[in-house]
């Protein structure tokens, strides 16, 4: 009786253990010989394309300043690549994760539902990161500044010590370091690019000769101009319009000097001190004092 009570608890189990077995290798079988070559096509076929990718990037992002087009610099390159380097990279690993996933078997429907919500959820907390980086890009694409320029960024003036698609970070007259995330910046204003000007107006006297100190102010700047210190810096020709405002017993005169970015204060410096020692020399009278009037209310 125990032989026949064993016999019929484990009699209908045994015959299905070695179907199952085999139905696992059939299907192993199976994978082998239409899926697996398949999946390492794919594995293959994404590493060489990202060696690729690295590849074309690396070169563009080593080619020497004189083979850039007109108006593109190393740092603009060089970001460039780099972004599209990490977006081809992200979009050859996606693509080849699902076919991945969907030789494996695997139902992608409720995977890619599941990606969806989350990238939804992710870009609703990472929007400034988001901001950010696209904001980074534009300014280097369209190359708005670059390292070492003088630069107003978001309230902010300073020089540019380093650039990123996150922030840019200035260091100020006074050592200070501002990291400015590109998402707030709006408005750039530039002041090494290409040239800057030196503007000075000078106050005189208002009974002094205009003609006189037009000619004066117009003999500084063609000294400073000449100067050997100073003629690679200057890059245009010396400007003096004439009155820029006239009030009570003064008369300021404006000259105009363009230079090489980065050198208008050394060459404003040299101006201002020239005029002192020329007005000085031709005996010219600068304005006289403020008067205060007191009284009672």
């Amino acid at each position: 009786m125990t032989f026949q009570f064993m016999s019929f608890v484990f009699a209908p189990e045994t015959p299905g253990l070695p179907a199952l077995l085999h139905n696992w290798r059939e299907d192993s079988l199976e994978f082998l010989r239409k899926d697996a070559p398949k999946l390492v096509f794919v594995v293959i076929g994404a590493i060489i394309l990202i060696r690729i990718l690295r590849w074309i990037t690396r070169g563009i992002g080593t080619l020497r300043a004189r083979r850039f087009p007109t108006g593109l610099r190393t740092q603009q390159v060089q970001t460039i690549a780099a972004v599209i380097n990490g977006f081809g990279t992200a979009v050859i690993l996606m693509i080849a994760g699902f076919e991945a996933l969907s030789l494996l078997g695997l139902n992608l429907g409720p995977l890619l539902a599941s990606a969806g919500i989350a990238g939804l959820a992710i870009g609703f907390g990472a929007q400034t990161l988001v901001h950010d980086v696209i904001n980074g890009f534009f300014i280097l694409l369209e190359d708005q500044f670059d390292i070492g320029d003088t630069v107003r960024l978001a309230g902010v003036k300073g020089t540019v010590e380093q650039m990123s698609l996150r922030h840019t970070v200035l260091r100020d007259d006074d050592g200070t370091l501002h990291m400015v995330p590109n998402s707030q910046i709006t408005i750039v204003s530039n002041q090494t690019r290409d040239w800057a000007q030196v503007s000075l107006r000078v106050a005189v006297a208002y009974d002094e000769p205009s003609d006189r100190i037009v000619n004066l102010l117009q003999r500084v700047g063609e000294d400073v101009r000449h100067d050997p210190r100073f003629s690679n810096d200057v890059v245009g020709d010396v400007q003096v319009p004439g009155i820029e405002r006239v009030g009570k017993g003064e008369a300021d005169y404006l000259i105009l000097m363009k230079t090489r970015p980065g050198k208008q204060y050394e060459v404003s410096r040299e101006l201002r001190a020239r005029i002192k020692q020329l007005f000085e020399a031709e005996k010219v009278k600068t304005p006289g004092p403020g008067v205060v009037f007191v009284g009672e209310q």
